[in-house]
């Protein structure tokens, strides 16, 4: 299916993407709809004939663990609302531990990337035929961004994208943006993994801005699109004509004429290439015979991930073979989207605290992992702050005691919440 020119649609850039112009279809983060009405403008682009694109985050189908049916019901669901051809999600993993480690479930709160193993290919191919027996119409995959390497890989990302696709008969969705940041961090040509992927395959292409610190490139989705993304836009366009690009923002957001002007300079590179440069130079590997896992593949994935997983968000030692720094950086920018995130699920929360709100919540998050989503979270981070008798300022404490009250709901009174309780009671008075 031919989508054309796209657009992430948010909820803060709604108005803006629905007066601009050119537009052919639209990408929404399907954990952020209801799976059984739709916001009044995408009910308004979609009677325009606009598509809409369910554009999944949660799943974690390069997990170790097979995928939840329940978040499987939920994208379908979206699907059938929509009336969409396709759903997508990302080729990472977003959660680890649980029962085949025998240790707490933990959340990343971000996509996470899988091993380039032959384990890691075997498990992620079963969990996308569970995903595509469950969904009614086909899924694509994005291949994600990564600030670290596993030790130990076995295939090239073009390789281990090309096996899938064999396997599975998935679709990809391939972001050059990503392409771009695995370049910067990663040491890999963009130009390699375009040569070994199967561009046939490509259902549609993302386009996203980012910034570089100190050698470090982040995919922010918050900075403009740069020259070196707009490259390698070029260079699969020189190969195929893809059915669809999309630009994504999701945060900082440009004004409308910014936007449009992004949009320009997507439309342009395409027409810009001109000279094709025929069938991709595949490498050929020797692979195991396509089929179940390898024995005792999803738990030794479950283990390598989890401990992976635990370095980054509660403190625990580095794995072998993993490099230090990176997975600081790692670490440093899973804490910040967590408190970015918790900031806007609760706002009252740095609306209370000020200027601290950021220093307490990464402090919070330095050993204390997100195991129950966000809102569970800023509740977690309030309840902490109270039970240490913080912040200082006692209205402000007033006003804090009172929102984690009125959010708490029936739980049973464990002891942290038996002490704000107490502090409740002691602040009111009674």
């Amino acid at each position: 299916m031919k989508l054309g020119i796209g657009i992430g649609w948010r909820p803060e850039i709604a108005d803006a993407v629905e007066a601009l112009p050119g537009v052919d279809w639209v990408e929404a983060v399907a954990e952020n709809l209801c799976t059984d009405h739709l916001p009044d403008s995408l009910v308004r682009l979609r009677e325009r004939g606009v598509t809409v694109v369910p554009h999944g985050v949660s799943l974690g189908l390069g997990g170790a663990d097979r995928p939840d049916p329940g978040r499987l019901a939920g994208l379908a669901a979206r699907a059938e609302l929509l009336g969409t051809p396709l759903v997508t999600e990302h080729i990472a993993f977003v959660r680890a531990g649980g029962p085949l480690t025998a240790s707490p479930v933990l959340e990343a709160g971000h996509l996470l990337p899988v091993p380039r193993t032959w384990d890691a290919l075997g498990v992620l191919c079963e969990n996308v035929r569970i995903a595509q027996d469950s969904l009614p119409v086909p899924l694509a995959l994005e291949n994600i961004a990564a600030l670290v390497s596993w030790p130990g890989e076995e295939l090239t990302e073009g390789q281990f994208l090309a096996e899938l696709v064999e396997r599975t008969g998935v679709r990809l969705l391939i972001d050059v943006a990503n392409l771009h940041t695995n370049h910067v961090n990663r040491g890999e040509d963009p130009v390699t993994a375009l040569d070994e992927l199967p561009v046939e395959a490509i259902a549609y292409v993302h386009v996203a801005g980012g910034v570089e610190k100190d050698g470090v490139w982040h995919d922010t989705h918050a900075h403009p699109v740069t020259q070196p993304v707009l490259d390698v836009l070029a260079e699969l366009r020189s190969r195929v004509d893809p059915p669809g690009v999309l630009l994504e923002r999701d945060d900082d957001f440009p004004s409308a004429e910014e936007l449009a002007g992004e949009l320009a300079a997507i439309r342009s590179t395409p027409a810009a290439a001109s000279t094709a440069r025929g069938a991709a130079r595949r490498r050929t590997v020797r692979a195991p015979e396509p089929g179940a896992p390898a024995a005792g593949a999803r738990d030794r994935t479950a283990v390598a991930q989890t401990a992976l997983l635990s370095s980054l968000v509660a403190g625990t030692p580095v794995p072998d073979g993993f490099d230090h720094r990176r997975l600081g950086v790692q670490s440093r920018a899973l804490a910040a989207k967590r408190a970015d995130v918790v900031a806007k699920v609760a706002p009252e929360l740095p609306e209370i605290l000020g200027d601290g709100y950021r220093k307490a919540f990464l402090a919070y998050a330095r050993n204390r992992p997100m195991s129950g989503g966000y809102r569970r979270d800023a509740l977690a981070f309030a309840e902490l702050l109270l039970v240490e008798g913080r912040p200082d300022d006692e209205a402000a404490r007033r006003r804090l005691t009172l929102w984690w009250q009125d959010r708490a709901g029936p739980r049973p009174p464990r002891r942290a919440t038996r002490l704000v309780r107490s502090a409740r009671a002691a602040l009111l008075g009674k």
